[in-house]
């Protein structure tokens, strides 16, 4: 089976480099927010080019502490996208504020800045787009909206480490973002580890403290917080992965060149589009078609593993069902549910492999043609 992501292959590659440098950890006796945490929180800022980046525990207490931090509570709403993995609209009830969904735009699969607007009240305090899939949001319009209206801007930008929209990487897009270092992330670790980056130092000051109780002085707590810490294992893993980063990510981009010159003239799969300006690192590679049972069931058959992101927007979830949205109130992330499928990618996919996943896709449109 030639799998959509391959991590031991991965890591494998730098495997004596993280041996190395965990052995180091090991040897510290320094285990929780220590020196390698620092490194990658000022590496990662440098990188993306903001003032402060703070480590986390994963990507969802990115999210969760940013909005805690910025004050968005119970009686607050916060605009987002319903076509995203669920934690983007966790976070906002976790805070006890009301996710509010807005319809995607259906090429970029992203949150439609059109849509926004007419969503927008005096209870709303700040708009969460999504950089899905490794391709940033509609930023500029975003960003005038929320200017107009005197919202907050957090980016989700948690699938794309490495993205850049009209030359600014992802993650100096707003007011603040977060990311999470999931395993399978084009960045990320061997476990959970998350980040928020800000050139805003009061909220960065105010998030150093809730990731630790509410601690500004051990042992002395200032307000309730979070038990959200990026330990030394990780941080010394992401800042080996760090280095290859960028290689990995251009890789990731000749693999998703040769995918759509590849099939750019099917008539029933379409590959997925870039938008202007940005620059999308294929966190996955996502295929769209009326036929997707037929074409995932023949690339089974062919040993060629597939992925379905997302099956139920996040407005139809059993979680969400309070909020009163119904099947048809966002027509176009709903209907993405049914023709999305992704294809392997990852760094190391081989011509070879690659080769049998395309002509396994273009066997299966001949047999559709018939």
């Amino acid at each position: 089976m030639i799998p959509l992501i391959n991590l031991k292959q991965q890591f494998g590659t730098i495997k004596d480099e993280l041996i190395d440098e965990m052995e180091k950890v090991l040897l510290s006796g320094q285990y929780i927010l220590g020196s390698k945490v620092e490194e990658l929180e000022e590496k990662i800022a440098e990188k993306l080019g903001v003032s402060h980046a703070v480590a986390v525990a994963n990507g969802t207490d990115a999210l969760i502490l940013t909005l805690d931090a910025y004050g968005i509570g119970k009686g607050d709403e916060v605009i987002t996208t319903p076509f995203t993995f669920f934690a983007t609209g966790e976070a906002i009830s976790r805070v006890g504020a009301t996710p509010v969904f807005v319809d995607i735009d259906p090429i970029t699969f992203t949150l439609c800045p059109l849509k926004i607007e007419e969503k927008i009240t005096p209870k709303t305090k700040a708009i969460i787009p999504v950089h899905l899939f490794g391709q940033t949001a509609h930023m500029n319009e975003i960003n005038q909206l929320a200017k107009k209206h005197n919202l907050l801007v957090i980016e989700d930008a948690c699938q794309a480490f490495g993205a850049e929209y009209k030359g600014k990487a992802a993650g100096s897009l707003g007011d603040a973002a977060c990311f999470s270092f999931f395993p399978t992330k084009n960045l990320g670790t061997v476990g959970d580890g998350g980040m928020i980056t800000t050139s805003d130092p009061a909220l960065a000051k105010r998030i150093r403290t809730l990731r630790i109780h509410g601690s500004v002085k051990k042992y002395f707590h200032n307000e309730i917080g979070y038990n959200s810490r990026l330990d030394e294992l990780h941080a010394a893993i992401l800042l080996t992965c760090l280095k290859h980063i960028d290689q990995w990510n251009q890789q990731r981009g000749t693999i998703a060149a040769r995918y759509r010159a590849s099939l750019k003239d099917l008539k029933h799969v379409h590959s997925p589009a870039v938008s202007s300006g940005s620059l999308h690192v294929y966190h996955l590679y996502c295929l769209e078609t009326d036929y997707r049972k037929e074409i995932t069931e023949y690339l089974r058959q062919k040993n060629v593993q597939t992925g379905i992101y997302y099956p139920c927007c996040l407005h139809l979830q059993e979680a969400f069902k309070g909020l009163g949205y119904q099947k048809g109130s966002l027509p176009i992330a709903e209907a993405l549910t049914e023709k999305l499928f992704a294809i392997p990618m990852h760094p190391f996919l081989s011509v070879e492999s690659q080769d049998k996943v395309i002509a396994a896709i273009r066997e299966s449109e001949e047999i559709l043609s018939c």
